[in-house]
């Protein structure tokens, strides 16, 4: 028996544009077990990072069905299906996202202290997340203070600190030079293989998509089998 923890089936999604309609995602069809890690290539508009805002539950598609860990996020109402969001995904995005104001340390705590854990042990937990990630001297900075790569590894560890059954990472590696790039790759098979947590990654960049599990494409709304990637790694889901 498997461990799904992210699903969705027959997912549409469309945008009308005057008097057009775009059909950005047709009837798309995707499970991840736990521990896989699922590359997602394509052009630019195909949809990707649609589809990932979508397994997010941060956009509702007109059809089709998302489940995580096996919930029904169509079932649930916003607070419930906010709590979901929070407690099994992760999200890691291209541009880090962080709050200015905020140290490393407290970026990273933040999901926690949304989900209402004391300050004291957001930060223990936030802390240890950092020092997975290389940071640990660095917890006390600004994002303004760090580089392209600290910053990002900050994302990934803001990403991690809830225990997520699934990260969505958009582009995460899109903004860093090829050396910083290439020790986030590391990284994000690392957390992959140790902690057996899922990642979902939309990416342009071949060497990131090859080390993923399984490699698929959306192709004009659709996914489906990478043809540039080995046999063995291009399976879609169905």
């Amino acid at each position: 028996m498997t461990d799904l923890v992210l699903r969705a089936e027959g997912i549409s999604r469309h945008y009308d544009d005057g008097a057009a309609r775009i059909d950005v995602l047709v009837d798309v069809n995707l499970a991840v077990e736990a521990g896989e890690m699922v590359a997602i290539v394509g052009a630019s508009g195909s949809g990707k990072s649609t589809l990932l805002h979508v397994l997010g539950l941060l956009d509702t598609p007109d059809a089709g069905s998302v489940f995580v860990n096996e919930v029904l996020s169509s079932a649930l109402g916003e607070a419930a299906r906010s709590r979901l969001r929070n407690r099994a995904l992760g999200f890691v995005y291209q541009f880090h996202h962080l709050l200015a104001e905020f140290s490393a340390l407290d970026n990273v705590a933040m999901p926690l202290i949304v989900r209402r854990v004391s300050r004291r042990e957001a930060r223990a937990v936030a802390a240890r997340m950092l020092e997975l990630v290389g940071l640990s001297a660095r917890m006390d900075h600004f994002p303004g203070q760090l580089s392209g790569g600290e910053r990002q590894r900050v994302a990934l560890a803001r990403a991690l600190v809830g225990s997520p059954s699934c990260v969505l990472a958009d582009e995460p590696t899109g903004n860093l030079d090829r050396h910083t790039a290439h020790e986030m790759f590391r990284l994000l098979k690392q957390v992959n293989r140790e902690s057996r947590t899922a990642f979902v990654i939309v990416t342009h960049d071949d060497e990131l998509a090859k080390l993923a599990d399984r490699r698929l494409q959306m192709d004009a709304g659709r996914l489906v089998p990478d043809s540039s990637a080995q046999p063995d790694s291009a399976a879609a889901t169905a």
